[in-house]
């Protein structure tokens, strides 16, 4: 048995059981990693040592008979999330050398809960990107065809758990950064209603935006990560004070009291026609399986793309203000005043992608533009929260794809930021509104490549979409089949 394929709640049983321990499968999950990782290149962090060490502890739980669902399972972790002695670089130069004095609450629950952190996974530079090619350091590859991007920004994560390299991850998402990957990857990633998860210790993008959420081999595995690091957190102050319920109940069969909504405006032109027929035979099957489908609007979805490039730039302007080389970070030690100091740390310590990005967000900011653009997108965020919120008076999901193409090629967007933007077209207007959504495997293209079909929801109603995921994963074996490697 190969233990580093195993899914999380297989793991569990066998540890459970006393058949494996986590030593034992942390250590396939590093032989794993040193096996495939040099054509991958998931991994911008490794922490074996300290990993093994947490696999002796997790045994010790295991065998008193104290161990949780995720106590002895390795999984990585996106280097955007603040992690106690750990590098923590944001795949940017401005961080390459930080190493964060305390963990982001939802690492702290993972390892409260006897989780192994085997290392911390590449990125597009401060989560901006849609191809892990804006990483500082090195782009990563899509395990499926290695000439093709993972997605972004957490296209590591992705890449990782496709490949093995983890049992399970987890990502951020402000603009589709969990679910693009995942689909183009062929893996599970849901991002949850905002403020379900804390985000204390996520390195801001856009606050009113980012999310963190798992990526996980199946739907069961996303349940039982969600219920980990769900909860209201008092040091995040969008965190919501709601309780969360037990997601591992909603993996229960049945979809004849559900319906199944179908926005028209996300299966425009443009789309790639093997992801249409991917999505349309997904529509059959959830209709095979019960549920009703009905074609629905979202009118203002034409907006989203344009909506999101103003504000979060604009946020994102905001929040890297504070890498001025003087708390923390790169300082260029060449300047001779301190005006030239800032300008040459930001210059020297951010890539093109980010720079891009806050020129645009600083200038939607400026005075005599700021009612124009920011203000202006702001009213139109409204009014796409408004058409999620009318949708859902008569659907308890929609069914949309996750991105308009599978995996395109290394290099094939990295000079027209415009396409680049677009391949997260149908992800960003959930993040506008704050709803959940997750992408699962839904098909595959005429080159082999993973296609994901994206459930949206209404807010705090993850259970829906774990259930709708669930029914459908049991009906379809694309979660199952796996990269060559």
């Amino acid at each position: 048995m190969d233990l580093f394929r195993l899914t999380i709640h297989e793991a569990y049983e066998l540890l459970e059981k006393r058949e494996i321990s986590s030593v034992e499968l942390t250590s396939a999950v590093f032989d794993r990693i040193e096996e495939v990782d040099d054509k991958i290149r998931a991994y911008l962090t490794l922490a074996k040592d300290r990993a093994i060490a947490e696999a002796k502890n997790a045994d010790k739980l295991i065998k008193a008979d104290k161990g949780g669902r995720l106590t002895g399972i390795p999984l990585a972790i996106k280097d955007v999330l603040c992690t106690e002695g750990l590098r923590t670089t944001c795949g940017s130069r401005i961080l390459e050398n930080f190493i964060s004095p305390y963990n982001g609450t939802v690492v702290e629950k993972l390892k409260k809960s006897g989780a192994v952190i085997v290392g911390k996974t590449n990125m597009d530079e401060f989560a901006m990107g849609s191809s892990t090619e804006h990483s500082a350091f090195f782009p990563t590859h899509n395990p499926w065809d290695f000439t093709r991007i993972p997605g972004g920004s957490s296209g590591g994560s992705a890449a990782a758990v496709a490949a093995d390299e983890c049992l399970g991850a987890l990502g951020s998402d402000t603009g589709g950064s969990i679910r693009q990957p995942s689909s183009h990857c062929g893996v599970v990633g849901m991002k949850p209603t905002y403020g379900r998860v804390s985000r204390f210790g996520l390195v801001a993008f856009a606050s009113s935006l980012d999310q963190i959420g798992p990526i996980t081999k199946d739907v069961t595995d996303c349940a039982i990560l969600m219920n980990n690091i769900s909860g209201y957190d008092p040091m995040d102050s969008t965190s919501v004070p709601r309780p969360v319920p037990d997601y591992t109940e909603a993996l229960r069969p049945g979809l004849n009291d559900l319906v199944v909504g179908i926005p028209g405006e996300y299966y425009a032109e443009g789309i790639d026609e093997d992801v249409a027929k991917a999505v349309g035979d997904a529509i059959k099957v959830a209709e095979d399986l019960g549920a009703r489908c009905k074609e629905v609007s979202l009118p203002h979805t034409e907006y989203a793309v344009a909506t999101y490039y103003l504000i979060a730039p604009a946020e994102a302007s905001s929040n890297l203000a504070r890498y001025d080389g003087v708390r923390y970070g790169f300082r260029d030690t060449t300047s001779g005043n301190l005006l030239r100091m800032y300008q040459n740390t930001r210059s020297k310590g951010f890539g093109a992608e980010v720079q891009r990005r806050i020129i645009i967000g600083t200038y939607a900011l400026s005075a005599g533009y700021y009612e124009a653009y920011y203000g202006k997108a702001s009213q139109v965020r409204t009014l796409i929260m408004e058409d999620f919120k009318h949708v859902f008076e008569t659907c308890n999901v929609l069914f949309v794809p996750t991105a308009p193409t599978p995996a395109f090629k290394l290099g094939e967007k990295l000079d027209d930021p415009l396409a680049m933007y677009l391949s997260d077209i149908f992800t960003l207007p959930s993040n506008l509104a704050g709803i959940p959504a997750v992408s699962i495997p839904c098909g595959f293209s005429k080159e082999g490549l993973p296609i994901g079909l994206q459930i949206l929801g209404k807010h705090f109603d993850e259970e829906t979409l774990i259930r709708v995921a669930y029914n459908f994963e049991q009906a379809t074996d694309y979660h199952t089949r796996k990269p060559n490697l």
